[in-house]
């Protein structure tokens, strides 16, 4: 379903824009992996890297915040929650070694947005072609919940990430608060947003600078194997945007 929303503008100031013309995709990177701004993420994701979990004992966990990963050249945008305790969290990618990962990266390899429909690894070899993977959270949260403070904490890298990939057309929001964190983040731009509605598939088309925005539930554990997120419908939401990007 398409939307058209109207009447949405915004600018960025020149002190912004000086302050992003200083980052690079290099910097950002470093900033974010050596970020210690949330005391509880910090220590959690710290244990977790310590305690592992047996299947990956003879791992060397990344314990540390996750950067993005992708094509900077991107016409597609994909927004995540937060690392995964013993997925991102242990490999150091985003979206990398759990069922999480191995359900969005299929979809993206059946739509021409991956090399390959397995991400295992960072020296797997995965690639992204015209997509760009990121997240509204950089650390591992405790049950997967991190909190508002938290996310306003991290706001800054995906407001980097924003205004470096120039080419995005399409921003895919995984889940309800990659959805509201999106628009926190153009908010935090001065960009005069209404309140969206999150719906599974919807697709909400914006006056110039704007990407579009698509709404998809979380790759999930919990939603995959309840049924709340099928594979179909996972794939009808890349295919929806592989058209819109290439119809």
């Amino acid at each position: 379903m398409f939307t058209a929303i109207g009447n949405s503008t915004g600018a960025i100031t020149n002190e912004k824009v000086r302050m992003i013309e200083k980052f690079s995709f290099c910097t950002l990177r470093k900033e974010i992996v050596s970020c210690r701004r949330c005391p509880r993420l910090v220590d959690w994701r710290e244990q977790v890297a310590r305690e592992k979990r047996r299947a990956y004992i003879n791992w060397d966990y990344w314990g540390k915040p996750v950067p993005g990963f992708g094509d900077t050249r991107a016409r597609l945008l994909i927004i995540g929650l937060a690392p995964g305790a013993h997925g991102s969290n242990r490999t150091g990618r985003m979206f990398t070694g759990d069922s999480s990962g191995d359900t969005l990266t299929r979809a993206m390899w059946k739509s021409g947005f991956a090399n390959q429909p397995e991400s295992v690894s960072c020296d797997d070899g995965l690639q992204f072609m015209d997509a760009y993977l990121t997240a509204v959270a950089r650390c591992a949260p405790p049950k997967n919940r991190p909190t508002p403070e938290e996310l306003t904490n991290c706001r800054q890298f995906l407001l980097d990430e924003i205004t470096h990939l120039d080419g995005v057309e399409v921003v895919l929001a995984l889940g309800h608060l990659a959805f509201q964190g999106y628009q926190m983040t153009l908010a935090s731009m001065g960009y005069q947003m209404p309140r969206l509605k999150f719906s599974h598939g919807e697709w909400y088309s914006f006056p110039p600078p704007l990407p579009s925005l698509v709404a998809c539930y979380h790759p999930s554990r919990q939603n995959t194997q309840t049924g709340r997120l099928t594979a179909e419908m996972l794939d009808a939401v890349f295919q929806q945007i592989r058209t819109g990007l290439d119809g």
